[in-house]
């Protein structure tokens, strides 16, 4: 099976929207043929990734978490110092968390590329 490569720019696209409409692509949900436990998603590029935006405050108030495992290692970001050292973060992240939790989550966020 060959897979179709789908080319998106994100410049001036809301971060949610657009997630939903690519999770949708790799999974393969927009395929004739689409049952839950076959990978037959498409390859999806995304250009732009560092100019996506989100409405209302969430640039500034929205929170990402993340803990060391270590006593007080909770550490938190919000998504302009996370887009600083990582821009493609805020976006994987919202795709990631799109995607069902199974053994083929994996499979699918490895065909999502960041092309700049």
């Amino acid at each position: 099976m060959t897979r179709e490569t789908i080319k998106i720019d994100a410049e001036g696209k809301t971060v949610g929207r657009l997630a939903s409409h690519i999770a949708i692509l790799l999974r393969g949900k927009n395929r004739v043929d689409f049952v839950p436990h076959v990978d037959s998603g498409a390859v999806v590029e995304v250009k732009n990734a560092d100019k996506v935006k989100f409405t209302g405050k969430k640039m500034t108030e929205k929170i990402y978490y993340h803990h060391t495992k270590f006593i007080g290692g909770m550490r938190t970001a919000t998504p302009i110092k996370k887009m600083e050292s990582d821009t493609s973060f805020v976006l994987r992240n919202a795709v990631l968390h799109m995607l069902p939790d199974n053994k083929l989550r994996q499979r699918m966020i490895k065909r999502l590329k960041f092309v700049d």
